[in-house]
């Protein structure tokens, strides 16, 4: 799939801030591990701050290859496919079909676990938000595969890149594992650049400590 976008880390950064999407100060997450940073994908929660996150997904989808259907995994994924596939139309012209998956397979109407666009025998992308352990993109890729489609690839809104239990990231685990490519609109590096050209020094010391204490 080509188009002439140009997907730009930069711009979606400085929209991601001004939604409240990321946040720099400092966080702690589950892990127990203190973050320069926050990136919650739970505040794309109006039309506005959708549009915004599609609009990233498919500027980013016209630079892959083999998009024959794109697909979000229950429950968040939903409304970012659906998004997606909109933008992928009014914006770049390019009408993509798409689907999803319930949580439990219906035993009436059509049916099954799988909804919208088949994907037997079609190279499918999946988009979600974030890859944290890897687990949920796991299921949904068996899913997929015993329904007999080809995975193309895995689209996320940001790349942490930072180690998860062992020496490599989440990201990259799911990508030795399944073998298959992950993109992210935006990741680590994309961010102390924002903030090096900004020239929040403050800001950019904690993410490099950051970097280099969990940093892949």
């Amino acid at each position: 799939m080509t188009s002439q976008a140009q997907f730009d880390p930069q711009a979606f950064i400085e929209l991601a801030l001004s939604r409240g999407v990321l946040k720099f100060g400092e966080f702690t997450l589950k892990s127990g591990r203190v973050s320069p940073y926050f990136f919650n994908a739970g505040l794309l929660n109006d039309g506005e701050a959708l549009s915004l996150l599609a609009q990233g997904y498919a500027d980013k989808l016209t630079q892959c290859n083999n998009v024959e259907v794109i697909f979000g995994p229950a429950y968040k994924g939903i409304p970012f496919v659906a998004a997606t596939a909109v933008a992928l139309s009014q914006v770049h012209g390019q009408s993509v079909p798409w689907g999803f998956n319930r949580k439990e397979a219906k035993d009436h109407g059509e049916g099954g676990v799988l909804v919208g666009a088949s994907v037997a025998g079609k190279k499918v992308w999946i988009i979600d938000d974030v890859i944290t352990a890897g687990t949920a993109i796991r299921e949904v890729v068996t899913i997929l595969q015993q329904a007999g489609a080809e995975i193309a690839g895995v689209l996320v809104a940001l790349d942490r890149q930072e180690k998860g239990q062992g020496e490599l990231s989440a990201i990259q685990e799911v990508q030795k594992e399944l073998n298959i490519p992950v993109h992210a609109l935006i990741n680590m590096k994309d961010l102390m650049h924002y903030l090096d050209a900004k020239g929040e020094n403050e800001a950019l010391a904690k993410m490099e400590a950051y970097r280099v204490q969990y940093g892949i």
